[in-house]
């Protein structure tokens, strides 16, 4: 069902058309709930922020996924 196994914070702001600081507050309680893990560090002198899903993250976005077809018969 998803395309990519992680993305950094711009990739996902662009790909969202999210401000940083609302993708920031998703992303933290995306974290906090167990369903990506956050990785922060240093691309050259840039500080880079790397998202990864967890098992329990696509367990649950299947979950819903599957919700969804149910409530729309499909």
């Amino acid at each position: 069902m998803m395309n990519v196994e992680e993305a950094d914070f711009v990739y996902l702001k662009e790909k969202t058309e999210s401000t940083a600081g609302n993708l920031s507050v998703q992303l933290d309680k995306l974290s906090s709930a167990g369903y990506i893990s956050v990785e922060k560090g240093m691309a050259g002198k840039r500080p880079r922020t790397i998202c990864s899903i967890t098992s329990a993250g696509r367990n649950a976005f299947e979950e819903y996924v599957d919700a969804l077809k149910s409530y729309l018969n499909l």
